[in-house]
């Protein structure tokens, strides 16, 4: 039978976020605008530094009840909840660690997955065969769903799955498509400690994750001159070679350091670059040679 989608499980941590106030407890903390956002939805967004810079980026789903954040490991979730926790003082607000109970496996490859048509940021949560959060995520340069389940649940899950046609992709191949397409993930590819227009998550970035016309946040401040001066003097590119490059490298040119590699699948990378570097120039990744790219010229 030919695979109608695919479907690849995610390394991922979860927090629930609860209380009176914690719509206003997290928009002040995060760079996206949760308090405008839907209900349900999957809003990505960062947590800075006070000096502007990333910390940790996480996919929020605002809904009736809590609010859901979702992040690429279990230990980024309980560095966030201690960060967070911090923050907490007059506050109601709880927040809790769910990431040995929760499960998160992406589907992608396929148009009208589940029958559904959710864009990029919009949620819906279904209950057949089990009570499942989907977020439209973007990871492949396909349409894509994130899919957040109970860890306990998975065998009814993926069982049901195989049913629909769907068969199941390796964390690599999924990578391989995410680094083609010119996707950042700020784990996977250690862009940590970079401003948010550096690494592709800036407005009409491949994946925006700020609003510079909500309230104040950590960073904000930061953020608010960056976008007063204009572009910043990185961007998020791409490195290619015919043979395989190392990941998280130091890009150079002549002798100067011009960027740095994210994740690299094959020969090609994702890095972060110098903005003034010219499409087709030659670098050197960790000393092999490789051409640079922008993705969209």
């Amino acid at each position: 039978m030919t695979a109608s989608f695919f479907w690849t499980r995610l390394p991922s941590g979860a927090l629930r976020v609860v209380g009176a106030d914690r719509r206003d407890f997290v928009q002040g903390q995060m760079t996206a605008d949760i308090r405008s956002a839907a209900v349900p939805s999957a809003v990505p967004g960062c947590f800075l530094n006070v000096r502007g810079q990333i910390e940790f980026f996480a996919r929020a789903y605002p809904r009736e009840q809590d609010i859901y954040l979702h992040l690429s490991s279990s230990e980024q979730a309980q560095a966030l909840a201690e960060r967070l926790r911090r923050y907490i003082i007059f506050d109601q607000v709880e927040v809790q660690d769910l990431s040995a109970e929760l499960r998160t496996l992406h589907l992608w490859g396929g148009a009208g997955l589940l029958g559904l048509d959710l864009r990029p940021g919009e949620a819906v949560t279904l209950q057949e065969p089990v009570t499942v959060l989907l977020g439209g995520v973007q990871r492949s340069g396909m349409p894509g769903l994130d899919l957040h389940y109970l860890a306990q649940q998975e065998p009814q899950l993926t069982q049901w799955l195989a049913s629909l046609g769907a068969v199941e992709q390796p964390e690599a191949a999924l990578e391989a498509a995410r680094v083609e397409a010119g996707i950042p993930d700020v784990t996977r590819d250690g862009f940590a400690g970079s401003l948010i227009p550096e690494v592709g998550l800036d407005l009409g970035g491949p994946l925006p994750s700020i609003s510079y016309r909500k309230g104040c946040y950590v960073g904000q401040e930061i953020m608010a001159r960056l976008e007063a001066r204009g572009q910043a003097r990185y961007a998020l590119g791409r490195v290619r070679t015919d043979g395989a490059l190392p990941s998280h490298a130091e890009v150079s040119q002549g002798g100067r350091v011009v960027g740095q590699s994210g994740a690299a699948a094959g020969g090609v990378a994702l890095a972060r670059l110098r903005r003034d570097l010219e499409a087709g120039t030659l670098v050197e990744v960790a000393g092999q040679p490789a051409q640079v790219e922008w993705p969209g010229q």
